[in-house]
């Protein structure tokens, strides 16, 4: 059972315990934050990480330090069926983390773009079987852990700041991710700007809840390599263009340096289409969404 617990007392040991035993009803799905884009999704029995970058190492990111040490560490997550990552960045294509992840939860299966398998085969040390290539345009049918349980995973082109390919017009370098679970339709847009198509072809899917960068960019950070994403404006924009139901912004808060303050997209979101739900996710928090048709007969 599931006491509530200051932040203060939230361990890792305690969110594993969470992410094991919460089953949201028909309708449901619950939500994990652990900072910038790390994601974790559970519908019925089925556990979904996106991103995880739990390891304090950086090797490349231009000399920036986390502005908070990491919630979890790689080797807390004992509890993976499906890791979904969105290009290699390191802070989104965490070696540490997924080398742990592989080895603590040897069921999990990693999606990711193709130009990444050569990271987690020879990085990472993930057999290849245990590695699907996140083509875009179509939707993949996936086991769910039960076998009852169905889980629907659409890879979505993202421009960071371009759209490129490595490959096939489908291999594209930078990915988001559509996920359909539990009767729930998520949008997690990994690092992306808006690009022309993207709010028409969002808007036919009918999504749920939407997680979107609002980090933005701007000449200084790209001077210093920063590659940029979406603003907050753009951000919510999309998300009302697109008619989201709930939209929840990510990529803010762990460096100083690239970061935003989730206040003003919230405020953008008030003034400009103050029907938009929007909820702003507490490190650590656990969000169960609930979608218009849950609990209905």
């Amino acid at each position: 059972m599931i006491s509530n617990r200051t932040f203060a007392e939230r361990t890792p040991q305690v969110w594993m315990e969470e992410i094991r035993t919460v089953t949201p009803p028909a309708g449901c799905a619950a939500i994990w934050f652990f900072g910038q884009e790390s994601m974790v999704f559970k519908g019925q029995q089925t556990v979904i990480h996106v991103d995880p970058f739990y390891s304090n190492y950086l090797e490349h990111h231009y000399g920036a330090k986390r502005a908070f040490p990491s919630l979890l560490q790689p080797e807390d997550v004992t509890i993976a069926d499906y890791v979904l990552i969105t290009h290699e960045h390191e802070d989104h294509l965490d070696r540490w983390t997924l080398t742990a992840i592989a080895t603590q939860c040897p069921q999990a299966r990693f999606v990711a773009p193709a130009c990444c398998r050569p990271i987690l085969e020879a990085d990472c040390q993930i057999g290849p079987e245990r590695i699907i290539d996140a083509l875009t345009g179509d939707w993949m049918e996936l086991a769910g852990k039960d076998e009852q349980e169905q889980i629907r995973i659409k890879p979505v082109p993202a421009a960071h700041e371009t759209l490129q390919t490595t490959g096939s017009e489908r291999e594209h370098r930078y990915v988001g991710y559509l996920i359909e679970m539990n009767g729930v339709k998520l949008y997690h847009a990994g690092d992306t700007l808006v690009y022309p198509g993207l709010p028409e072809m969002l808007l036919e899917e009918r999504i749920d809840i939407g997680m979107l960068p609002i980090n933005g960019r701007d000449y200084y950070r790209n001077s210093r390599g920063l590659i940029g994403n979406m603003n907050y404006r753009e951000a919510a924009e999309l998300a009302a263009q697109a008619q989201m139901d709930t939209v929840i912004p990510l990529h803010y808060d762990l460096f100083a340096g690239n970061s935003e303050k989730p206040g003003y997209f919230v405020q953008e979101l008030y003034e400009r289409t103050p029907g938009q739900k929007c909820h702003v996710m507490a490190r650590g928090e656990r969000y169960v969404y609930v979608s218009p048709g849950a609990f209905m007969k």
